[in-house]
């Protein structure tokens, strides 16, 4: 007869390996926004705007057929994608207001 599985180690063992996807994420989430400021100041040198919304719509599009491929809420993704959009667009506008000055 095998011994029944203590619930308290499980429950450590799933911790750690979200832990470790947290952090994962974290540097992912970093070097994305490492490229997307070279990205901003690139538009910025050369007067290109801050957004693309033809990219944006084709990324989401994208972004939402990933989530399904890998069982996810597609409306999640879009929503997270939408906020790291957000705020990589705020830094864009940042640096073309840092190159007209």
């Amino acid at each position: 007869m095998t011994e029944p599985i203590d619930p308290t180690t499980t429950l450590l063992g799933l911790r750690a390996s979200i832990d470790n996807i947290d952090a994962a994420l974290t540097y992912m989430l970093a070097e994305r926004f490492r490229c997307t400021k070279q990205v901003g100041e690139l538009k910025a040198l050369h007067g290109m705007p801050a957004s693309d919304p033809s990219r944006e719509e084709r990324q989401i599009a994208r972004l939402k057929s990933l989530a399904l491929d890998a069982d996810l809420d597609p409306e999640f993704a879009e929503k997270w994608f939408n906020f790291v959009v957000a705020e990589v667009i705020r830094h864009h506008t940042a640096a073309a207001d840092g190159a007209a000055s």
